[in-house]
C-alpha cells in the first residue's frame, strides 16, 4: 500500500522519535493520535529503529516514519504534531537532548516551505540516516524536491551512520 497523496499531490511523511519513558509506547500512542485528528489520515508506518543520539550524552532513540494524506496546510499540520508533542509531555529545553517524543515533517510531496519554525523538507533530513532509513522503507523513491536526489540516493550517503531495525511486540500500528 502506497502514501495516499497530501492536498498538493504528493505524501506527508512525518518522522517521529523518543527516547525517555517507554519509547517504543509513546510512538505507538502518537501514530494512534494522528490517526484521531481531523482530516488526516495514517496510511503507512516504517519499523521501529534504535538510533545512538546526536547531540549530548543520553539513552538511544527509538525512531520511525509515518505516511499521511491530509487536507491541512503544514502550518496546521506543524500546530497539531506540537500539541501532540505536549499532551505526551515533551518540553523543549535543550537542542537535540532528551525528548518523550519528537514529531517532525520530513517532505510533504515536492513542497517546499521556508518559513520561520516552519521549513519542508527538514532541513536536517539529508544527514540522518535516522529518519532516511525508516523513510526508504516506505517509499525509497521519493525525492528530495531541493537536492533533487531520491531517499534511496540520500541514504547510501549517510550509511556509517549506526541504525538498527527493531522487532517489537509495542510497535505495530496500523
Amino acid at each position: 500500500m502506497s502514501a495516499a497523496p497530501a492536498s498538493d499531490g504528493g505524501p506527508v511523511y512525518l518522522g517521529l522519535g523518543a527516547n525517555l519513558g517507554d519509547p517504543e509506547r509513546t510512538l505507538a500512542a502518537a501514530v494512534e493520535d494522528l490517526a484521531r485528528l481531523a482530516d488526516v489520515s495514517v496510511r503507512r508506518c516504517s519499523s521501529l529503529y534504535a538510533t545512538a543520539p546526536v547531540g549530548p550524552a543520553q539513552p538511544e532513540f527509538r525512531n520511525a516514519v509515518v505516511a499521511l494524506s491530509t487536507g491541512r496546510s503544514p502550518e496546521s499540520l506543524l500546530s497539531a504534531l506540537l500539541d501532540t508533542e505536549r499532551a505526551h509531555g515533551r518540553v523543549r529545553a535543550e537542542r537535540w537532548g532528551p525528548r518523550l517524543l519528537d514529531l517532525d515533517i520530513l517532505l510533504w510531496g515536492e513542497r517546499v516551505v521556508d518559513r520561520p519554525g516552519l521549513r519542508i523538507p527538514h532541513p536536517e533530513l539529508h544527514r540522518r540516516r535516522f529518519a532516511l532509513e525508516p523513510l526508504a522503507e516506505l517509499d525509497p523513491g521519493a525525492r528530495h524536491p531541493v537536492l533533487q536526489k531520491t531517499v534511496a540516493e540520500l541514504l547510501e550517503a549517510v550509511r556509517d551512520q549506526p541504525v538498527q531495525r527493531l522487532d517489537s511486540a509495542v510497535w505495530s500500528p496500523r
